[in-house]
């Protein structure tokens, strides 16, 4: 019996100890690990709908509490001015879900470019939402609140051909950020006045 105990408390201090090496470890590394995925994920598509800004929006970002969701803005610096945030929001696509970067002028309320970030759609036919430029073109200087449907659907975007679905789901991140816009525009904008070029 005593040999079980020993044996017991052996094994629940050496969890203890891994446990605590773990988060350790985590909690020194999170934050590279984050821009990591920001850089190689997110990153290409948010250089490009923000280019010509004088600023790395990598690194010219901040984070909002949206309810339960931690959210990332990246802004863009033009004429000196930090008046342009990108944040990604989801939409559902045939594959799952579709990550989509939208990028927002703060004094117009237009969206300055779209960008698709990850997807699971079918190679060839769902993924060209993110390979044809002329497609997510189509929301550049349109007004953030604007009902983006596909002609389909009674609305203005022409789906990609054969991706129905798939260009659904990018209007459909492209309404869900328009939410979160219009939910934390005063917060964005009072942040971004903190960025410098």
């Amino acid at each position: 019996m005593r040999k079980t105990i020993k044996l017991f408390v052996a094994v629940l201090l050496f969890s203890a100890v891994s446990g605590g090496l773990l988060a350790a470890v985590k909690s020194a590394t999170q934050e590279r690990i984050e821009y990591q995925q920001i850089k190689f994920v997110k990153g290409p598509a948010i250089q490009e709908i923000l280019k010509g800004c004088s600023n790395d929006p990598l690194t010219s970002r901040f984070k909002i509490q949206d309810g339960k969701v931690d959210r990332s803005f990246f802004v863009g610096v033009f004429d000196g001015k930090p008046n342009t945030v990108a944040f990604e929001s989801l939409g559902k696509g045939f594959g799952g879900d579709i990550g989509v970067v939208v990028a927002v002028n703060l004094n117009t309320d237009e969206i300055v470019g779209v960008a698709v970030t990850t997807h699971r759609e079918t190679p060839g036919v769902g993924s060209r939402v993110r390979s044809e430029p002329a497609f997510v073109r189509q929301f550049k200087g349109q007004p953030i609140q604007d009902p983006f449907k596909v002609k389909g659907d009674g609305g203005k975007i022409d789906a990609v051909s054969g991706a129905t679905v798939s260009s659904r789901g990018v209007c459909g991140a492209v309404v869900a950020s328009a939410e979160v816009y219009k939910r934390l525009k005063a917060s964005i904008a009072e942040k971004a006045k903190s960025i410098k070029s």
